[in-house]
Parts: structure tokens; sequence; C-alpha cells
């Protein structure tokens, strides 16, 4: 096993220490005011499928390449560091809704591979400012943790191996396409995050090759934890092992809703924390109202306390929200990452920490 090492991960990990960098916005939110019709997503590739397909964004990466390329362009343009693929829903898990299973490895090969195209470009014209491409693997539409039947609660509709193999394919493609490090992102069931880890780890290791790894959660209401129980510090002790370079939250929540939890995390991870919450909270048509002066103003605060070290925007976000906050943490300093003294530290739906006085402890206890 060799760690991948090129200029632009080494580069990823030197901007960290310096400042912090900026994610992209919303692809879905940008795709929608692209307007398109069922044959704007089917094109004459797809004119003959059997299944209904608007919607399925991760196809245009296929079908309207041009318009995914725009939208990574925008938001490079408006000031993010980061790209993520256009793959949230790039498995043959989710994509079986659609029934396209059988082009998943090359939605994920392409999506990389073009982002990989726009960052470079952005990166040429300004040698200076590097951008990278992270892979991003979805949460998939089921769950391995909770029954979908009320009525029979031990009723799982998905098993590990099914989410293990469905990310591995994934994986491999995203690695092959370019993207610089893996992204598990809008984790709900820490159970498919560990199915997406064990498979990301696997694909590393056929493959002979290791990327960074970046882990982002999501809380799903004002409970203030995930969708199957757990608080932020016991998802962070689920994933730790992982050893990702940064862990955060996304999605569900506006910036404002999910500050305490992102404060949470800092407190306790060891490790860089990112946070690309949604454009506030859905009005009643679905749509988010949210202004890009007022995420980025709480963003900034965030920096200035010292929260985070990666900041961007989920649902609802665009360009502008995302060109506000790069302008709101410019000037600020990264969260310094705290040395976390050597405890053992398990999770169930709480975090149970049992500190351990000896410097010699088990592998495990670390």
């Amino acid at each position: 096993m060799i760690e991948v090492e090129n200029p632009r991960i080494v580069n990823l990990k030197q901007s960290l220490e310096k400042r912090i960098l900026v994610i992209d916005g919303g692809m879905g939110t940008m795709i929608q005011t692209y307007g398109l019709s069922e044959a704007g997503f089917r094109r004459a590739r797809f004119a003959g499928h059997n299944h209904d397909l608007r919607g399925n964004g991760d196809l245009l990466t296929l079908t309207q390449p041009q318009i995914i390329a725009e939208i990574h362009g925008q938001y490079l343009e408006a000031g993010a560091d980061i790209l993520l693929t256009n793959t949230f829903s790039s498995t043959v898990v989710a994509q079986a809704d659609y029934a396209l299973t059988d082009i998943v490895t090359e939605l994920n090969y392409e999506a990389a591979r073009l982002a990989r195209k726009v960052a470079d470009e952005f990166s040429a014209r300004t040698p200076d400012k590097m951008r990278w491409v992270a892979g991003a693997l979805g949460p998939t539409n089921r769950t391995a943790s909770i029954s979908p039947d009320v009525n029979d609660p031990g009723f799982r509709n998905i098993s590990f191996d099914e989410l293990r193999s469905a990310y591995g394919q994934a994986t491999a493609a995203l690695i092959d396409g370019g993207a610089d490090f893996i992204l598990i992102e809008t984790v709900f069931d820490t159970l498919n995050c560990k199915a997406a880890i064990f498979a990301v780890e696997e694909t590393f290791d056929a493959k002979g090759v290791r990327l960074p790894i970046m882990i982002s959660g999501t809380i799903t209401d004002l409970s203030g934890r995930t969708l199957t129980g757990q608080t932020p510090e016991a998802f962070w002790y689920s994933v730790r092992h992982a050893q990702p370079f940064a862990v955060g939250l996304n999605c569900a929540l506006g910036a404002e809703q999910m500050r305490p939890h992102i404060a949470e995390l800092a407190r306790v991870a060891d490790t860089a924390i990112s946070a690309y919450p949604n454009a506030g909270l859905p009005n009643g048509f679905g749509g988010y109202d949210e202004t890009p002066e007022t995420t980025a103003a709480h963003v900034g605060e965030w920096a200035r306390s010292g929260l985070i070290n990666l900041a961007g925007g989920c649902c609802g976000t665009t360009p502008a929200h995302i060109r506000a906050i790069a302008q709101a943490v410019a000037d600020v300093a990264p969260r310094k990452i705290p040395a976390r003294p050597k405890t053992m530290r398990l999770s169930g739906l709480e975090p149970f920490i049992f500190p351990i006085a000896s410097d010699t402890q088990p592998e495990f206890a670390r």
C-alpha cells in the first residue's frame, strides 16, 4: 500500500494549515435553474429508456456534461477551492430507482473526470491557488439500521455487504476518474457510513493506493441527532478509526441550527472540521429563502470562533452563497486541531469515555 502523495494532496494538507478552505454549493439547486424537461435529461442516448429519468441529476454528467461543467465553473469563479463530483446518487442502490444500475461505473468515472478537468483549468489560471476534487459518496436511499416497515422492526431492505459492494464500485471509478480524496457525505445512518468506510479501504487495498478520506454526517432535525439517533460526538467516535483528514456536517439544517452541533464536533474531534449547511430551513414549497449574506454571516462567526477548517453550502446554496462565504472566511485563521488525550472512546447513541491513566494502552483504546 502506498499513500498517494501527489502534489495536489500535499498542497491540500499544507493549505488546510494556512487557511479555511471553501467547498462548493448545491448541485441540485443549480440544476433546477436550467428547467430541464424529461427529454433534456434523456437526450439521444436514453431516449428509449423505459423509466422516467427527470430528476436524476447525476445522469446529466453523461447527457448534459456542459451544464455540469458550467456549474462547477461558477462555483470556482465564486471562490470555491473544492468541487464535489456530481455523484450523490451514483450507486447501484440509488440508480436502481431509475433502472440505470448498469451505468454506475461510468457515472462515477465521468463525473470525477469532468470535475478534474474544470478544477485543473482553474488551477492553471492561478498557479498559486490549487483546486481539488472530492469524490462524493452519497448516503443511498436506504438505511441498514432501521426497518422501513413499522410492523416488522427486524426487517431491513439493504444489507451491509450490499452497501459495501455498491460503495466499492463507486469508489474505484472515482479514483480512476481523478478524485483527490473520497468524501462520504450526508451520513444519516452510521452503519451505512461504516459500510462505505470498509469499501473505501478495501478499494484502496485492491488498487494499492490510498487517498485522504473526509466524512460528513447530517443532523436530521432539531433533536441534534442523526436519523439513527447518534449525537455528533458519538458519531465521531464511531468513525474516527477511518482517520479522516476532516469530519463535519452538511445538509438538513441551516447554519443557525447547525452551529451547536458543529461546536460539539469541534470540541471533541482531533481532525479538521468541515461544515456545509443548507440555505436555511426549507419553506412551505420545499425551496430555500436564506440570502447569501445571512448564511455567510453565520459561517463567518463560526470561523472567528475557531470552529471550522472547511466551509461551503448544501441544498439551496448557489454561487452567490459560496462567494459570500469565501469572503467571510478569507482573512480568518483555520481552527487549530487539538491534541486529544489517549482515552478509550466508545459510542452507542451516546458517547462513552473511559479514562485510562497509563501511557501504555492497547491499540483499541487510542
